[in-house]
C-alpha cells in the first residue's frame, strides 16, 4: 500500500467499486452517509470476535455435561477459536493487500457462518474444537480487514478518532456478549448460543455484501504476500525493546484470557452463581477495564509517562494474582464469591493500564512498519492466550488454584519482560527506519 500524500483529505473517503475509479469529487452529504455506514459495518465486524468468544462463556459448564467431557477439554474450544483468530490474521491480512478488502472479507464471513452453524450441530467435544478452530480462522477476516478498511478510508486525526470508536465498541462487546448468552440459556441450551451467532454472522455478511464497497483501488495493491510479511516481522523481533513490550503485552493478555476461560467454572461451579449472575459479574469487570482505560487515555497520557502507568498496572495485576492464589488455596480460610469477585475486578480493571500502553510503546518503536508490528502484537497475544487457556482447567472444576497460578506466573513473566527487555529507566532511541 502506498502512503497517503500530505494533500490527502482527513475525512472519510467513499469506498470504490472494483473496476474503473469513479469521479474524484463526491458531495459532502454522500461522504457523511458513507462515514455513518462505515461506522456501522466496521463496528459490527469489530464486535464479532468478542461476541464469538464471550457469548459462549456462560454455557461452558453445560457443554461439559452435555458432551461428557472434562473442563480442560471443553476449554480447548476457547483455545481453538483464539488460535484460529491469531493465525488467520497472518494469512488474511496479506491476502487483502493483494486482492482488495471486499473479496477476502466476504469469503471469510461466509466460512464463519458455516463454521458457526456446524458448532451448533457438533456431536462431540472433538468436533466442536475443530469447528471452533475453523470459526476463528474465518473470523480473523473481521479483525484484520476492519483495521485495513479504516486505513483505506481515513487519514490523520479522523483515522485516530475512528479507531477510538472501534476500540470502544470492542470494549462494550465483551460486556453485552455474556449477558446475551446468559439470556439465551434461559430459553435454549448451549447450541442455541451458536444458532444466535449464526444469525448474527449471516446478517453481517449480507450487510457487508450490499453496503461495503471495495476500499483498496487496484493501483494501491501489492504482491508482498505472506512471505514478505513474515520477513518484516522477523526484523521487528530483532529490536529488543519492541520484543519486550510485545511479550509483556502477550503475557498480560494470557492473564486476561485465563480469567475468561476459567471464570465460568470458578464463579458458577465452585461458588454456585447462576449463568445470569456470572454474566452480570463479567460485565461489571469489563466496565472496570473500560473505565480505567479511559482514565489512562484521557487523564494520564501526556501527564504521566506510559512506562510509569504500565509499571503500576503490572504491579496491580501481580498483587491481585497473589491475593487470588492465597484465597483459592485457603490461606484466609473459607472465602465466598464476593472476595473472589473483588480480586477479579481489580485484576481486570488494571488491564486498562497495561494493554493500551504496551501496544502504544511497541508501535512507537516501529513507525516504518506499523501494520506488520500491529499484526505481530495481535497474533502473539492471541497465541499466548491460547496456550494459557487449557492450563486453568488442568486440576478439574472443583478448585480455582490453577487459574490463580496461571495468572500469577504470567503476570510475573510480563514484569520480567518489561524490566529485563524494555529497561524503562534507560534512554532509548527509536528503531531505525
Amino acid at each position: 500500500m502506498t502512503p497517503v500524500t500530505p494533500a490527502a483529505p482527513t475525512g472519510p473517503i467513499p469506498p470504490v467499486a472494483d473496476g474503473p475509479a469513479p469521479a474524484a469529487a463526491a458531495p459532502l452529504a454522500a461522504a457523511r452517509r458513507t462515514g455513518l455506514l462505515v461506522t456501522f459495518v466496521l463496528g459490527g465486524l469489530t464486535a464479532l470476535p468478542p461476541l464469538s468468544m464471550d457469548m459462549y462463556l456462560p454455557a461452558l459448564p453445560e457443554v461439559t455435561d452435555a458432551l461428557h467431557s472434562p473442563a480442560a477439554t471443553i476449554q480447548l474450544t476457547l483455545t481453538a477459536c483464539l488460535a484460529g483468530m491469531a493465525l488467520g490474521q497472518l494469512v488474511i491480512g496479506p491476502m487483502s493487500d493483494k486482492w482488495g478488502r471486499r473479496r477476502p472479507l466476504l469469503a471469510g464471513m461466509v466460512v464463519y457462518v458455516l463454521a458457526t452453524a456446524l458448532c451448533a450441530l457438533a456431536p462431540t467435544a472433538g468436533s466442536l474444537i475443530a469447528f471452533r478452530l475453523l470459526q476463528g480462522l474465518a473470523g480473523a477476516a473481521a479483525i484484520v480487514i476492519a483495521r485495513a478498511v479504516v486505513r483505506d478510508l481515513y487519514d490523520g486525526v479522523e483515522m485516530a478518532r475512528f479507531f477510538s470508536t472501534l476500540m470502544l465498541i470492542s470494549g462494550v462487546a465483551p460486556i453485552v456478549a455474556p449477558l446475551i448468552g446468559g439470556q439465551v440459556l434461559r430459553f435454549s441450551d448451549w447450541r442455541g448460543v451458536f444458532a444466535v451467532l449464526t444469525v448474527v454472522g449471516l446478517a453481517l455478511t449480507l450487510v457487508v455484501w450490499r453496503s461495503l464497497g471495495e476500499t483498496l483501488p487496484p493501483e494501491r495493491r501489492h504482491t508482498g504476500g505472506v512471505g514478505a510479511a513474515l520477513r518484516t516481522m522477523r526484523g521487528l523481533l530483532g529490536d529488543r525493546v519492541f520484543t519486550g513490550y510485545t511479550l509483556a503485552g502477550g503475557f498480560a493478555f494470557a492473564v486476561l484470557f485465563s480469567y475468561i476461560s476459567a471464570s465460568p467454572f470458578v464463579v458458577q461451579e465452585i461458588y454456585g452463581a447462576s449463568p445470569q449472575a456470572f454474566s452480570l459479574l463479567f460485565g461489571l469487570n469489563s466496565v472496570g477495564l473500560i473505565a480505567v482505560g479511559q482514565v489512562n487515555g484521557k487523564l494520564l497520557v501526556g501527564r504521566v509517562s506510559l512506562d510509569k502507568a504500565l509499571a503500576v498496572g503490572l504491579g496491580v495485576i501481580t498483587a491481585a494474582s497473589v491475593s487470588l492464589l492465597l484465597m483459592s488455596t485457603g490461606v484466609f480460610g473459607e472465602v465466598g464469591l464476593v472476595p473472589i469477585a473483588a480480586g477479579l475486578f481489580v485484576l481486570m480493571s488494571a488491564m486498562g493500564l497495561v494493554m493500551p500502553n504496551t501496544n502504544a510503546q511497541a508501535l512507537m518503536r516501529t513507525p516504518h512498519a506499523a501494520g506488520s508490528a500491529s499484526a505481530l502484537i495481535g497474533t502473539s497475544s492471541f497465541l499466548v492466550g491460547a496456550v494459557a487457556s487449557p492450563l486453568v482447567g488442568i486440576a478439574g472444576e472443583s478448585t480455582a488454584v490453577p487459574m490463580a497460578v496461571v495468572q500469577l506466573v504470567c503476570s510475573l513473566l510480563a514484569v520480567a519482560c518489561f524490566v529485563g527487555l524494555c529497561r524503562p529507566w534507560q534512554q532509548r532511541e527509536p528503531q531505525a527506519a
